[in-house]
């Protein structure tokens, strides 16, 4: 049985490890977007939102969900429409240009991966293989 002390230390290894990893692949991506940024165009390419959900999803306050869509605005990345249900609200969707950014993003993001993916033993690709499983059930426990 695992101690206590063992645990913590396994969890603070795989924490670190994929905190190292996706400092990478944001980094190797070459974007000139920043991850929060990347995250809302990536909710927003599910369907269109208002800024409050966003801000819901993201965990942040609404006034710095507004900085951060008015910016993706500016660059012609996320639309902004009137709720057709609530005057007072506002719809924001993708635009091609946001839907092409978050695109060739991923296509980086993806590829930097692979490419270390693909040196890797086969026997290690397994062992990934399962562990991608596990972590999936870890982040949604």
């Amino acid at each position: 049985m695992p101690t206590d002390a063992a645990i913590a230390e396994l969890a603070t290894e795989i924490r670190l490890a994929c905190m190292r990893i996706s400092r990478r692949v944001r980094f190797e991506s070459g974007s000139s977007l920043a991850p929060h940024q990347f995250s809302v165009l990536v909710r927003l390419g599910e369907h269109p939102r208002t800024p409050r959900e966003l801000a819901d999803i993201e965990k942040v306050s609404a006034p710095s969900m507004t900085r951060t869509t008015n910016g993706l605005v500016e660059r012609g990345l996320v639309a902004r429409a009137a709720d057709p249900d609530d005057g007072r609200c506002v719809i924001l969707s993708l635009t091609p240009e946001g839907a092409a950014q978050v695109a060739t993003i991923r296509a980086a993001r993806d590829g930097w991966m692979s490419s270390r993916v693909g040196n890797l033993t086969p026997e290690e690709r397994e062992v990934l293989r399962q562990a991608s499983a596990i972590l999936h059930k870890v982040a949604q426990a």
